[in-house]
């Protein structure tokens, strides 16, 4: 099992930056990559960026690309979103997240909020 834990969000006007982190434990068999995904209320949770665990590839929403940056550490099981240009539409619970892909199985943190006000 992994279990995944969610910092650095909080209040930021647009314009603003911040940096999430993710700090990952438990076994890692079986898995490839790590992302990051947001939620406002009712709507379905969205793929906000994505990262290879061992080439480092990388994947990213249209809304986000050119302002997002995410990245890892493999040795401290780390993984980052810097995330610059805040704008009030991407106010959002973020959750990170990594993939099982043999079984198939989701792991996510608890979420932490991000507000960019106008």
């Amino acid at each position: 099992q992994v279990q995944l834990v969610e910092s650095g969000g909080g209040l930021v006007q647009a314009g603003g930056s911040l940096r999430l982190s993710c700090a990952a434990s438990g076994i890692f068999f079986g898995i490839n990559a790590m992302g990051w995904y947001r939620q406002t209320p009712g709507k379905q949770r969205e793929l906000v960026a994505s990262i290879t665990i061992s080439g480092g590839s990388t994947n990213y929403a249209d809304s986000v690309k050119g302002r997002f940056t995410i990245s890892r550490d493999n040795a401290k099981n780390m993984v980052y979103l810097q995330m610059n240009s805040l704008k009030p539409e991407d106010t959002a619970v973020y959750y990170c997240n990594t993939k099982r892909t043999w079984p198939s199985y989701d792991y996510w943190g608890q979420g932490t909020q991000v507000t960019v006000s106008s």
